[in-house]
């Protein structure tokens, strides 16, 4: 079917947007009506049992000594980031299934197209009353214009979306496909990540710069999807580590308020914040260059 013929059968704005992103990728496909469906996000399966979660002192040792030679620093009285692991041990869980990778610009744009849900951007005032070392500036090269992602950046994951904003496009997700998506909860996504041994990366316990996108190698920038096929987590997991951070459904009680973030991000070296056990809080209004999701799906 040509492209033609597919835009005579969707009219309207959410057909146009969706077509013209879906074909990023491929032929978008459509329910029995003709409308367009949302692009499905791929699946891994996660088996119910048990995992290692959490780290030692050796572990956490050692990335301290990662971030030493990135920063000149390890652990000291005021750095005391990788202090809030909780202590390595086996936990059982059920199983579930979570995107391979985080939600996608192109994704999400289906969403924004389809509901008006506000596009992902920031104001500079607001931007810097987080208070945060990057300038405004930056974020620009992620900001969307007229409800559409930054030409070329459909494959990127999405990022300044809040914690609510990924909420919403869990829900909506949900109405469409009449399937439940949401948010992991932190030991999930951490299973997920490292897998049931308790490795200190998704890969092993070798830190390997090359199997993501961090600072140690990477553009200082996101990047698409799946790009570090040998970085995948022994369940498949691609963009586990780096790339970017991403929301759990796990409320961040004296970690900084708001909820856990998981993941580490294209913007950081070392990388001991990469590791699937390193977790800190972001306030859940937050719309941050380094901050993305991905969701499970009941």
């Amino acid at each position: 079917m040509s492209a033609t013929l597919l835009l005579g059968r969707n009219r309207g704005t959410w057909g146009a947007l969706l077509l013209s992103l879906a074909m990023v990728a491929g032929l978008p496909s459509f329910d029995a009506s003709g409308a367009p469906k949302p692009p499905m996000p791929d699946l891994v399966a996660v088996p119910a049992g048990p995992f290692v979660a959490g780290s030692d002192r050796a572990e956490r040792e050692a990335a301290y000594r990662l971030d030493e030679a990135a920063y000149g620093h390890g652990r000291t009285r005021e750095w005391k980031w990788y202090e809030n692991e909780p202590a390595r041990a086996e936990r059982a869980l059920a199983g579930f299934e979570i995107t391979r990778t985080p939600i996608t610009n192109a994704q999400y744009a289906a969403f924004v197209a389809a509901t008006g849900h506000s596009a992902p951007d920031v104001e500079a005032e607001t931007w810097r009353g987080y208070g945060l070392i990057h300038p405004f500036a930056r974020t620009r090269r992620h900001a969307w214009a007229e409800g559409r992602p930054p030409r070329g950046r459909e494959n990127h994951p999405v990022v300044l979306v809040s914690h609510a904003d990924a909420l919403a496009y869990a829900q909506w997700l949900s109405r469409e496909t009449g399937r439940s998506w949401r948010l992991p909860a932190e030991p999930e996504w951490e299973k997920a990540a490292r897998g049931p041994a308790g490795a200190r990366f998704p890969w092993g316990d070798d830190w390997r710069p090359d199997l993501l996108n961090s600072h140690d190698k990477g553009p200082f920038d996101t990047l698409p999807v799946a790009g570090f096929p040998g970085g995948a987590s022994p369940f498949g997991l691609q963009d586990a580590a780096g790339q970017v951070f991403e929301w759990t459904n796990t409320p961040a009680r004296g970690d900084g308020g708001g909820y856990i973030v998981k993941g580490g991000s294209w913007d950081d070296s070392g990388c001991g914040v990469c590791r699937p056990a390193a977790r800190h809080g972001r306030p859940s209004e937050i719309k941050h260059i380094l901050i993305g999701f991905r969701l499970i799906a009941e």
